[in-house]
């Protein structure tokens, strides 16, 4: 009696056929995560800017109408009503913030100082490796980005 042996493995055109709609899928799916990327940071930077303007409307709210000045050190400390910064017991306002957010897209904190509102591409720093733009005339902060400056 003969018996018949059947092959249980894939023949090359089964693994073939798998191999390729494995590349099709991935060329699909792998796009939309290298986005998400970009739309976190987006989504961070907005976030990011509306915590920074409400404690500078808060800051401004407490003294009086004065913003803090330009490095944005009495958001980080305790002021008194002028806006000195020091301890004791006339020093009663903040810290507003513990620290000052980085831009998500440089990972920078820095603060640059301009005189537009709204900036202005030029205002933006080279390379996007700035942190903040801020004009301390009107209270004006948008991100220091030449594609997201004017969120």
């Amino acid at each position: 009696m003969k018996r018949t042996v059947q092959k249980t493995a894939f023949t090359l055109i089964e693994v073939l056929i798998v191999v390729v709609i494995m590349a099709v899928l991935a060329a699909t799916i792998l796009p939309q995560f290298s986005n998400s990327t970009k739309d976190a940071k987006e989504s961070t930077s907005k976030f990011n800017l509306r915590t920074l303007r409400g404690q500078v409307e808060l800051y401004r709210a407490n003294h009086d109408g004065v913003l803090p000045g330009n490095a944005w050190a009495e958001l980080t400390s305790k002021t008194d009503i002028s806006g000195s910064i020091g301890t004791g017991a006339t020093h009663t306002f903040g810290p507003y913030l513990h620290s000052i957010p980085e831009n998500p897209f440089s990972g920078k904190a820095t603060v640059k100082v301009i005189t537009n509102d709204p900036p202005a591409s030029s205002d933006v720093t080279a390379d996007n490796e700035g942190g903040w733009l801020w004009n301390a005339t009107t209270g004006g902060l948008w991100l220091d980005h030449s594609d997201y400056y004017s969120l």
